[in-house]
């Protein structure tokens, strides 16, 4: 007659599943890191300004760069110019989903003054009450 041996549970717990589904999102992660930050190259003018306090909802960043065009960090193409009336009914809309909402002007050091308060009157009929202007903290 055949005699089976009972057999003890295993009280130990398998940690190599773990370590495999951890290395696989630091892997993704690192991917997709650098693909977040995303914009137009501006160099912004050096000013010893107290930082905005950081909301909730990632701001809209308005950029203007040297040759006056304009650019949204909303919408698919974050990188090609788009026009005054594209800016505005983008903008409008977003604020529309989410109107507290901050939007903040990026002006490149080189650009008229001009070119940055006519962005700013493009926002202002886009129905923004109040906008930031970002600058590079002075070393």
């Amino acid at each position: 007659m055949y005699v089976r041996k009972r057999r003890r549970p295993v009280s130990e717990i398998n940690v190599v599943p773990y370590i495999d589904v951890m290395l696989v999102l630091l892997i993704i992660f690192m991917v997709t890191a650098p693909l977040i930050s995303q914009g137009v190259k501006v160099d912004l003018p050096k000013a010893s300004a107290n930082p905005i306090e950081q909301e909730d909802t990632p701001p809209i960043i308005a950029s203007v760069d040297v040759k006056g065009r304009y650019f949204l960090n909303v919408g698919n193409d974050q990188e090609s110019p788009i026009s005054e009336d594209e800016l505005g009914a983008i903008v409008k809309a977003q604020l529309t989903k989410e109107p507290n909402t901050p939007v903040v002007v990026k002006g490149d050091g080189e650009v008229a003054y001009n070119e940055v308060i006519q962005l700013m009157v493009l926002l202002q009929q886009a129905g923004v009450p109040s906008v930031g202007l970002m600058t590079d903290p002075v070393e």
